[in-house]
């Protein structure tokens, strides 16, 4: 195992679990990483390697950013904050053997849209399956993005991975017109689903949504607020949406709209 390599959990060799590298650069991956670390499945073995804080924008010489050696992975889920990071990819994933590589935008400017395309042709060449979900929990396991950029995919061990981290769903228990407990049935990869279930508790059904939302902003979400040119919308707001749709979905099923008809009037009347 390389130096700086922490391995965090999972059982014995021959049982085969998902191996999974978290590669970091800052705080918004460390975040991630820390909260995969601390809530994958029992079966999963979860490394975590953090790169150097500073690379330049154009990286001549991978090898200088780069150990000697990783330890093997299934899945590289590649967490940088600038576009110097990003061309370190298909290295990463040559060092650590990944089939395939999961990284996320929630900032453009660490991932802009022409090096995607090129990060994801060089995976290509190499043999290794890529998803680049924007923003990060949008990620199911079929699917990711916001319209008008939704992408299916068909990448076994990313959807292994979006079985427990991506696109937030929730089950409510409801006493009278509140809620009395919400299970986390599927995390944002950061770990925010899990704040606000726990904040939640108490509300009432009609303010849930609302009141999600300004759980998630004060987490805080660390995705950008800068405006999106693919969504006219920021990328913390496009994640804040499918936060309170999840709530909003889960509560809908708990009320219903009672339309009241003026005294006299028929059912038929005016027809």
């Amino acid at each position: 195992m390389c130096g700086g390599c922490i391995h965090v959990r999972g059982p014995g060799e021959a049982e085969r679990p998902l191996r999974l590298l978290s590669v970091t650069q800052g705080n918004w991956g460390e975040r991630i990483a820390q909260n995969i670390a601390d809530h994958a499945p029992a079966d999963w073995v979860v490394l975590t390697w953090a790169a150097p804080r500073l690379i330049p924008p154009i990286v001549d010489d991978p090898e200088d950013f780069l150990p000697s050696e990783l330890p093997q992975a299934d899945l590289l889920l590649a967490l940088g904050d600038v576009p110097g990071f990003a061309q370190l990819i298909p290295d990463i994933a040559r060092l650590c053997g990944a089939q395939a590589v999961l990284a996320p935008i929630d900032r453009n400017s660490a991932m802009p849209p022409g090096l995607v395309s090129q990060v994801r042709t060089w995976l290509e060449e190499m043999g290794v399956d890529s998803l680049f979900p924007k923003p990060f929990c949008s990620l199911t396991e079929t699917q990711c993005n916001r319209s008008p950029l939704v992408k299916t995919y068909d990448i076994p061990l990313i959807a292994r991975f979006a079985h427990h981290f991506g696109r937030p769903t929730f089950e409510v228990a409801v006493e009278g017109d509140r809620i009395a407990q919400v299970r986390v049935v599927r995390d944002a990869a950061c770990g925010c689903a899990r704040h606000v279930s726990r904040g939640l508790a108490g509300e009432r059904l009609e303010d849930a949504a609302e009141q999600a939302g300004m759980l998630h902003h004060h987490y805080p979400c660390l995705a950008s607020m800068n405006q999106d040119g693919d969504y006219s919308d920021t990328l913390m707001h496009v994640s804040g949406n499918f936060l309170k749709d999840a709530i909003q979905e889960e509560v809908s099923s708990y009320t219903t709209i009672t339309y009241l008809r003026p005294h006299g009037r028929s059912d038929d009347e005016g027809e």
